[in-house]
């Protein structure tokens, strides 16, 4: 990991591609590097940090050459250094290769290299693709490519230059994002497609065990059993202000802002008012078998998890489907016993998170149907489904997801609503459900008005160390949702639980310095969660509660109320995780964090 960007054509090479790595900063790195080719001509500068820091040492350097590979690095073999930093060369530095993923078997092809005298220059399991690449190499950097990948095992995206055959570039991938893209003056390989929308909405999905051979001219894409391959191509949604900042400070800020349109987005086209019935023309192709189904398992990591263990709970309401949800990295680990006529939902933001796709890959050995709820068209998920909804969300830049999570609860909820209309849910309540979806932006941006009220708790607040997020049935993943917000980009340890939960240990925690974010709307489970708050507050601890407006009972309580508009009980978290959002997001800023690279993290998980 995490992001890879490549041009061979007319134009000069080396900005295109530096802005091309600066597109894909969001996703999170500890280095990055670049080689450009100019003939039999290499030039490769690799540096530690960000972008700035290659670019500063660049400097004024004239770099020539119409083709380029160049890389972030997410450090998961070796330490962030600039040894390595990609690109990695082979001995002879003919072979310029980048790399997302792993080589599972890089330890043992490297013991091999070294017993044959090759000397190794970093600590990564990319290096050892270099080395392959050179001895298998004959005439066709392609042929030699391909030979490699009968010989590693495990997960890549890689990208290839050779001294020796100017102005062009292999692209290959197993299970990691490969995206070709083709402009007017040249083609374009990326792992993301924003890193070359500004050039091209024209792209290609390369699939697993893919290799493509770039040039100026044109491309080729072919197995890994050498068979050619044609592909049609594709038209991208997004433009170029898509991935700008808009006058914002920071791209999550931007991206709450959004959350209105991006409801909008969820149901446009989608909505029959007058049959209280969605429509869902993405698993048309399935739906004469799924609205039999009375067995579904979402698996999802992270945000994306916490949206399915909300809609398990709308599913409970809406349907009379029993309804499972499962952290992917754990799902394909347990011994798997579907009922007959069970659909597996996969949700992620990519649709390349690796654990969600090698999830479904397992449910469909023993038998299941899959669906996906992706927001990036042509993606792994969405083409290894039987069908799905695409979020239509645009892009997300911000590490930390905000946009896609409300964007994943609505289209959860339209999902719900349908089956359950097929099978117990009136005409009166599928009417009250859509016009009270319908009803969703507004109020969100009712609670946007909020803001600086917001601000203004977290400027309070932010200095405390540990937060204690309170949720109970729909606000249970909220509080869960919440608490990771706070966590993955101010650094502040937070934990979210169930509220019943507390007299079973949290409890202990509670003091005057650590602050609980009761999640308490006008619902079923209020009286409880007004119970929860009264055992905080008798121990002294503080309250900022998220509450329905004009809520009195609770503004005597808590210390603090951020109110949110009355809806349907199961649409509560569309509007109570947005307060949440506000929180983490002044108090990240309260305390000069990086908001949308936070350290560690990337934004596209491609590897388990």
């Amino acid at each position: 990991m995490c992001g890879i960007v490549c041009y061979v054509g007319e134009k000069e090479a080396k900005a295109i591609v530096l802005e091309g790595l600066k597109r894909l900063e969001y996703r999170g790195y500890d280095s990055a590097g670049i080689a450009v080719q100019n003939g039999s001509e290499i030039v490769c500068l690799r540096a530690v940090g960000k972008i700035s820091e290659l670019e500063r040492k660049i400097g004024e350097r004239v770099i020539k050459g119409n083709s380029a590979i160049a890389h972030t690095r997410w450090a998961t073999h070796g330490e962030p250094t600039e040894r390595n930093a990609h690109p990695h060369t082979d001995e002879s530095e003919n072979v310029f290769v980048i790399h997302n993923g792993i080589i599972e078997n890089f330890f043992a092809i490297k013991k091999n290299l070294e017993k044959r005298g090759i000397v190794f220059k970093s600590e990564t399991d990319t290096e050892v693709l270099a080395h392959l690449i050179a001895l298998n190499f004959e005439d066709s950097l392609g042929e030699a490519v391909r030979k490699t990948m009968s010989q590693v095992e495990g997960t890549f995206g890689i990208a290839v230059i050779h001294r020796h055959v100017p102005g062009e570039i292999v692209v290959a991938r197993r299970g990691s994002p490969l995206i070709i893209g083709i402009g007017e003056d040249g083609h374009f390989a990326a792992s993301d497609v924003s890193a070359m929308v500004r050039y091209t909405n024209k792209v290609v999905h390369l699939n697993d065990n893919e290799l493509a051979v770039l040039t100026a001219k044109g491309f080729s894409i072919s197995t890994a059993q050498a068979k050619t391959v044609t592909r049609e191509t594709e038209t991208v949604e997004w433009q170029p202000e898509d991935v700008e900042l808009g006058g914002f400070p920071h791209f999550m800020l931007k991206e709450i802002y959004e959350q209105p349109e991006t409801i909008l987005n969820a149901m446009r086209g989608r909505l029959e008012p007058g049959e209280g019935v969605p429509k869902l023309g993405g698993i048309m192709p399935v739906w004469d078998h799924l609205k039999e189904c009375r067995h579904i398992e979402i698996v999802a990591c992270g945000t994306s998890y916490h949206a399915g263990c909300v809609g398990r709970y709308v599913f409970e309401r809406l349907t009379e489907i029993d309804v499972q949800v499962e952290i992917a990295s754990e799902f394909r680990y347990r011994k798997l016993n579907f009922p007959s006529n069970t659909y597996i939902i996969a949700i992620s933001q990519s649709g390349e998170t690796a654990d969600t796709l090698a999830a479904i890959r397992e449910a469909r050995r023993k038998g299941a149907r899959l669906l996906g709820i992706v927001n990036v068209v042509g993606s792994s998920i969405s083409r290894e489904t039987d069908a799905g909804v695409y979020n239509h969300a645009g892009p997300e830049i911000g590490v930390a997801s905000t946009k896609i999570f409300v964007s994943q609860l609505t289209i959860l909820t339209l999902l719900a609503l349908l089956l359950g209309r097929h099978q117990k849910l009136s005409l009166t309540e599928g009417v009250e459900a859509i016009k009270s979806l319908s009803e969703l932006p507004e109020k969100v941006k009712k609670t946007l008005s909020q803001d600086n009220h917001i601000q203004a708790v977290a400027e309070k607040y932010y200095p405390c160390s540990n937060w204690l997020f309170l949720g109970r049935k729909y606000q249970y993943p909220i509080a869960l949702e919440g608490a990771l917000k706070l966590k993955e980009i101010s650094y502040i340890h937070a934990e979210g639980y169930a509220a019943g939960e507390m007299k079973h240990g949290p409890i202990a925690l509670i003091n005057p310095e650590m602050p609980t974010v009761a999640i308490v709307p006008q619902d079923s489970m209020y009286e409880k969660m007004i119970s929860n708050i009264q055992e905080i507050k008798s121990r002294r601890g503080p309250v900022i509660a998220i509450a329905t407006e004009g809520d009195d009972r609770v503004r005597q309580l808590a210390d603090e109320v951020i109110e949110v508009p009355p809806t349907l009980e199961y649409l509560y978290p569309i509007l109570t995780v947005v307060p949440c959002q506000l929180l983490a997001y002044h108090c990240a800023r309260f305390l000069s964090r990086d908001i949308d690279k936070p350290r560690n993290l990337a934004k596209s998980v491609t590897v388990e």
